[in-house]
């Protein structure tokens, strides 16, 4: 148990690694370095657009990151990508023509994984992110979100039926990740997922299970412990990702760590990943995020009496490993 990989997603640093900035690059190069000998085995990039035109053209940008982690001698670390659809950029979109150029841009980002030699791409790919739908200018809740979802829910399905398609020629796996009502309108549960994929019969479409989003938008634990055994049993259990409920440190919060890991840690294999979303501006909004920023150590000044970025990605390492011991020797 003590081996499994833990990765560190960069959502602690940034959500844009300029992968043509070469002074940035040398940015993430030390950051991983440091998290690295902290006993990180890998990380979880965010790969977002990057304005207008093709989105296919970002892909030899990431390639030069690639190498120029190889050159700086991280060939061997694991990485993960974190993607998510914009408004731009609609699998559900009733446009037919929305939805093809949806399909184009998840296409360029299953491309930009290959090139980094991950096999993973994970992220809330059905619905834009943190777009909540309106009616004559009126929030849609409750029922009238669940009928305004199920026709863009059976739209979409053809869309990433295809991207499976694709992903497989690729040898990358897309992993929805269901995300809390605070954050998003759906999908929110793990169950709302796997429903969606009764209609995908591609198993390289599969689904992203994080610990915050367990806690914050879940029916309860039997409930959870259903839906994963579902989703493995239909070999679609691809990502889980490690995250309190504050999005914060995980050292000290409210993680039920045991409900959480047992019916997982038999039935996955993969890296679990920490996910910390820091005070950057990208974050400060969406997520309404109020503590002081982990100061990022090379970027910020110390703040007195705040951990840094290092501190907390080192406290929230120790912290998993400690609970995967416990699990392993009850």
């Amino acid at each position: 148990m003590s081996t499994r990989d833990i990765y560190l997603s960069f959502f602690m640093f940034t959500v844009n690694l300029h992968p043509d900035d070469p002074q940035y690059t040398e940015v993430v190069v030390r950051h991983m370095k440091e998290l690295r000998d902290i006993g990180y085995t890998g990380f979880d990039l965010p790969v977002f657009p990057n304005g207008g035109g093709d989105p296919q053209a970002d892909v030899p940008r990431y390639e030069q990151l690639r190498k120029a982690l190889d050159a700086a001698g991280l060939e061997n670390a694991g990485l993960t990508t974190n993607v998510a659809t914009t408004p731009a950029y609609d699998p559900t979109s009733p446009d037919p023509e929305e939805r093809e150029a949806a399909l184009a841009y998840l296409k360029s980002r299953v491309d930009i994984t290959a090139v980094l030699r991950s096999t993973l791409m994970a992220g809330p790919v059905l619905f834009p992110y943190n777009v909540f739908p309106t009616l004559n200018g009126v929030p849609l809740w409750s029922d009238a979100l669940q009928d305004w979802l199920r026709p863009r829910y059976r739209i979409a399905q053809p869309i990433l039926e295809r991207l499976g398609e694709y992903a497989a020629e690729k040898g990358v796996r897309v992993a929805i990740e269901p995300v809390d009502h605070w954050e998003t309108p759906a999908p929110n549960m793990v169950r709302d997922v796997l429903d969606f994929l009764a209609g995908v019969r591609s198993p390289h479409i599969g689904v992203c299970v994080d610990s915050s989003h367990v806690v914050l938008g879940s029916s309860g634990p039997e409930a959870y412990l259903r839906d994963i055994q579902d989703a493995a049993d239909q070999r679609r259990l691809h990502y889980v990702q490690v995250s309190p409920p504050d999005r914060g440190e995980v050292a000290d919060s409210w993680i039920p760590w045991r409900t959480f890991l047992e019916p997982v840690l038999p039935v996955y294999d993969g890296p679990l990943l920490i996910e910390v979303f820091n005070a950057i501006p990208a974050f400060l909004t969406s997520l309404r995020l109020t503590r002081r920023k982990f100061w990022i150590p090379g970027e910020d000044e110390p703040v007195p009496g705040v951990p840094s970025a290092y501190e907390v990605a080192e406290g929230g390492i120790k912290k998993l490993r400690s609970e995967l011991t416990a699990l392993h020797t009850a």
